[in-house]
């Protein structure tokens, strides 16, 4: 038996950031599209230390061990393995951006810094800092302060050193990189060469103007950057309404623990000391040498200076077969169920129907869950469009959206403002489930239609993120969504349902009870197999379960995008398992639960992955799907998904990350393959169009 049962879940999760950065040295992936990966895996990065790694370091912190949660390893050993797998990985990353803009000199595209301005780019350079981002500075001198200023998370800065002409004095300030500027600017082209620098060097560019009052004999400036703890502590006074309590909890994170610290690694010494004594930044926190840049998150935004060519070339969302954009949604849901796989279809039919609901007079109410939104959410203006054509429109939303606190407190203000009645969720639980009902009279009777989702309702992310929605009129189903909804309003009361499996009371006993049949399935010697896809797998009963499952003979794929910390492939104890990544163009988020009941096949879409406080400590919707077809296209999806041999990375006990080998097969990448099977269900339905009605 290997010694070893689990993997940390935050190693695991470095290691999929890891996969994250492979794209970026990916020679195959287009140049613009490797600067977006090295930006989002900053930005994964930054999210990562702001909550699981000052998760962790608080355990540290209070003496506590948490071997058993976190495990078998110490918070106080993973806090140092962490911080020396950042290290390596951001001396990697630095690498790999040191690659593709030496590439991009080879497609005349060039980043400069402030040295290589030249004279014609002095004039453009000099009007814009006069004019755009002189204004927009926060120029702070520190040495005289009575208290050292808060250095937010969200941005960079740049640590400034003064020496000084009387008595060798140095002085010291902080240069707060703006936010409301992009970090890129495109200087004018020359002989189709095309030129960008970065904010940071037109401010280092102009530092004899920004401290011309001050008689020193030299300056310089290097960037910072800070991350804090994250976590919010919420404010127990009952007088205060939830809205308020979450208002003022993300307004405090600004001044959360610092967890980790970012600098240049050419700063200089006292520089460097100044700032970390001032601080209060100690050894046991992260301190990280880096290049001359952070906060390379914003390479996400990089310009695409029109070359289209550099980036990967867009699929257009295709139509639902048999649904129009043009017609009444609810009267082809009402004949059968459909299936919304975004980005390869349009997500247009999802506000398509809100709106419909909105408008027609026999719709009465409408009922939705809201999570994560768009910047300017239809799924908003609709909600709004149903209250004021006298809609009773109710509405869970969850303030406490990491990360989305803010834009969700202002989206639930102006829903209050018209009229729309809000839930704010639950003690102690966060609300994670993707699903509405509408109740619409006909005939004298209500009658429900819904849809359920594994994503969240966001048109923005909806373009790049992977996820299924089931629009559907099974009354069944939507009976227990409306039961879902009176546990909102009374939730000390648990409801039992019929159809869909509800976290936190249902869903790990009903996922154990269906592995279990597997097993007996296989104890008998008949065909099985279960096929799980899903962001994250991290809860022990649940990969102890899968255990057993394997050491039964029970066939198990697992498609797990992020965190995996089963161990795939181990004699004796898991040798029944395999376990893929995909990391691509798109980003793999539905959660497909598939279970192969000796030839009954069974298929789920949740939006719960198998991690303990999906199971246990959130609301959490999974749906069995009954209708023929898309139960088969769920399994060709899967399948589909399985045969990639591009862009597909094995989980082991290594954590390296190794690619699936090709095996003188051709080339079969998956999110193209999918992008394929829809075409080519649209030119089938073409052929036989007397079947589509």
């Amino acid at each position: 038996m290997y010694e070893q049962k689990y993997i940390d879940r935050e190693k695991s999760w470095l290691a999929f950031n890891a996969r994250v950065l492979q794209e970026a040295a990916d020679n195959t992936v287009p140049l613009l599209d490797r600067l977006r990966f090295v930006g989002i895996f900053s930005n994964n990065l930054d999210e990562f230390f702001r909550v699981r790694y000052a998760a962790i370091r608080r355990l540290s912190l209070s003496g506590i061990s948490g071997e058993k949660y976190l495990g078998g390893v110490s918070a106080h050993q993973l806090v140092k393995d962490i911080t020396e797998i950042v290290i390596q990985q951001q001396s990697e990353s630095l690498r790999i951006l040191g690659n593709i803009e030496a590439e991009l000199e080879a497609e005349n595209i060039f980043i400069i810094n402030e040295d290589q301005i030249t004279h014609d780019q002095e004039r453009f350079l000099k009007d814009f800092f006069i004019q755009k981002l002189s204004p927009e500075l926060v120029t702070i001198i520190l040495n005289d302060l009575a208290e050292f200023p808060i250095l937010k998370d969200t941005l960079g800065y740049l640590a400034v050193r003064l020496e000084m002409n009387q008595n060798d004095e140095v002085r010291y300030a902080v240069i707060e990189i703006p936010k409301t500027i992009n970090r890129f600017v495109v200087l004018p082209s020359h002989d189709d060469k095309h030129y960008v620098i970065l904010i940071d060097d037109v401010i280092r560019y102009n530092l004899k103007n920004i401290f011309n009052i001050f008689d020193y004999k030299s300056v310089s400036a290097h960037m910072i950057k800070i991350t804090r703890d994250a976590q919010l502590d919420i404010d127990s006074d009952l007088s205060k309404s939830m809205l308020e309590k979450i208002a003022s909890s993300v307004k405090d994170r600004r001044i959360g623990e610092p967890v980790r610290f970012i600098y240049d690694n050419l700063i200089e010494e006292d520089t460097l000391r100044f700032f970390l004594d001032k601080m209060k930044i100690v050894e046991t926190d992260s301190i990280i040498p880096g290049g001359r840049y952070h906060n390379r998150r914003d390479y996400m935004n990089f310009p695409n200076l029109g070359r289209y060519d550099l980036l990967y070339k867009p699929n257009e969302p295709l139509p639902i077969p048999g649904l129009s954009l043009g017609g009444s949604i609810l009267e082809k849901i009402n004949k059968k169920d459909y299936l919304l796989h975004a980005p390869y279809q349009s997500f247009s039919y999802l506000t398509k129907f809100l709106r419909e609901a909105a408008l027609d007079p026999k719709v009465t109410s409408i009922k939705i869950t809201l999570y994560r939104l768009a910047k300017n959410s239809q799924i908003i203006s609709s909600l709004i469009n149903a209250a004021k054509n006298g809609k009773k429109v109710t509405v869970q939303i969850e303030l406490q959206a990491r990360f989305d606190e803010a834009t969700n407190i202002s989206y639930a203000e102006q829903m209050q403002t018209e009229g729309i009645n809000l839930i704010f969720g639950i003690k102690g639980l966060k609300v994670h489930s993707k699903i509405c009902v509408i109740e619409r009279v006909e005939d004298g009777k209500t009658r429900r239609y819904g849809f359920i989702s594994t994503g969240n309702f966001n048109e923005s992310t909806a373009k790049i993120y992977t996820d299924v929605t089931l629009f559907t009129c099974h009354q069944g189903i939507l009976k227990d969504i409306s039961k879902i909804f009176e546990f909102f309003d009374i939730n000390y009361r648990v409801h039992r349902y019929k159809h869909l499996i509800v976290s936190p009371h249902y869903t790990r006993t009903k996922f154990i009870k269906l592995i279990d049949r597997e097993i007996l399935h296989a104890l008998a010697g008949r065909k099985t197999h279960i096929k799980l896809k899903m962001n994250s797998l991290s809860d022990f009963k649940m990969i102890d379960k899968l255990y057993e499952a394997s050491n039964a003979g029970v066939k198990i794929q697992l498609q797990v995008r992020g965190i995996c910390s089963l161990i795939p492939g181990i004699p004796g104890m898991s040798e029944n398992i395999e376990a893929i990544s995909i990391v691509d163009n798109y980003l793999e988020h539905s959660r497909v639960y598939i279970f192969g009941n000796a030839g009954l096949t069974e298929v789920y879409i949740s939006s719960a992955d198998f991690m303990t406080r999906n199971l246990d400590g959130r609301v959490e919707v999974t749906c069995p799907i009954y209708d023929l077809e898309i139960k088969k296209e769920l399994i060709d999806n899967f399948n589909i998904a399985w045969k990639g041999n591009v862009k597909v990375r094995y989980h082991s006990y290594k954590l390296d990350n190794k690619y699936k080998p090709r095996n003188h097969h051709a080339p079969f990448r998956a999110q193209l393959e999918t992008y394929k099977y829809y075409q080519n269900k649209i030119a089938v339905l073409e052929q036989i169009p007397q079947k589509i009605n």
